[in-house]
């Protein structure tokens, strides 16, 4: 008797989604008859469970027959951004990402010009592996994944770093010409994932790509780092791929 009971609560649920759901593709407050007509429900029904959910605050009643999504959604999605992680989120896939490929896997985020590096998935048997230390920084224009970031900015913020910076020599490849750092940047945002092609430290190359938030900004870079002659540029998908799949644990969703 239990589990019979169970299927129209369940029934309930799934209506009271779908209701939120065609509310939230509506910018100005819906009508009862446009809720019921694209949800297929009868109006009556559909009348029934926006009144519980107008009592719990998930919608709000504008007036008689008139719905917005409720206070409480923005409540409750406030509630659930302070409790992600982009760390714990990221963690699963670096691990997925590191037996896949069996090179170092870091994860960074953007202090002012710098990044630093907040994570590595690396076996600590692998020969000639490369490691970013936890802790350790890079400007923005030198590695894989800062570039990312850099990519980001205005093309007068592009000018701003490269004048405070002086875009500082690190290796014969580091990018020190403005012109050809700003070329590569819009490579980087039409492709979304760069390259560090020995840029940083010779015998090392890099890919990443980077992890948006709820609002399209990113917050972070995902990148694997192997020595010149184990690397390979077809890595680019999977990193990339992976960084997506952080974003929308994230709560990003592309548009």
């Amino acid at each position: 008797m239990a589990e019979k009971s169970a299927k129209p609560s369940i029934q309930v649920i799934e209506r009271m989604m779908q209701l939120l759901d065609v509310l939230s593709q509506h910018t100005l407050p819906a009508t009862l008859k446009q809720l019921a007509t694209t949800t297929k429900l009868h109006p009556s029904t559909a009348h029934r469970i926006l009144g519980v959910m107008v009592d719990n605050r998930l919608v709000d009643r504008i007036e008689p027959g008139m719905y917005r999504l409720g206070i409480r959604l923005v409540e409750l999605g406030s509630l659930v951004k302070s409790r992600i992680s982009v760390r714990q989120e990221a963690l699963p896939q670096m691990q997925e990402l590191h037996r896949a490929l069996g090179e170092t896997v870091n994860l960074s985020v953007r202090r002012d010009d710098e990044v630093v590096y907040i994570e590595r998935t690396a076996e600590g048997n692998t020969m000639m592996r490369v490691v970013q230390i936890i802790g350790a920084h890079a400007p923005l224009h030198i590695t894989a994944v800062v570039k990312i970031f850099l990519a980001a900015y205005t093309p007068q913020r592009i000018a701003d770093y490269a004048a405070r910076s002086g875009l500082t020599r690190y290796t014969d490849n580091t990018l020190t010409d403005p012109k050809t750092l700003a070329a590569e940047l819009e490579e980087i945002r039409r492709r979304q994932y760069a390259f560090d092609n020995e840029e940083a430290e010779r015998g090392v190359c890099c890919v990443g790509a980077g992890i948006r938030n709820d609002e399209g900004q990113i917050i972070a870079g995902l990148s694997v780092s192997a020595p010149t002659e184990r690397f390979r540029k077809a890595w680019a998908e999977p990193v990339r791929q992976a960084a997506e799949r952080i974003s929308r644990a994230m709560g990003y969703r592309q548009a």
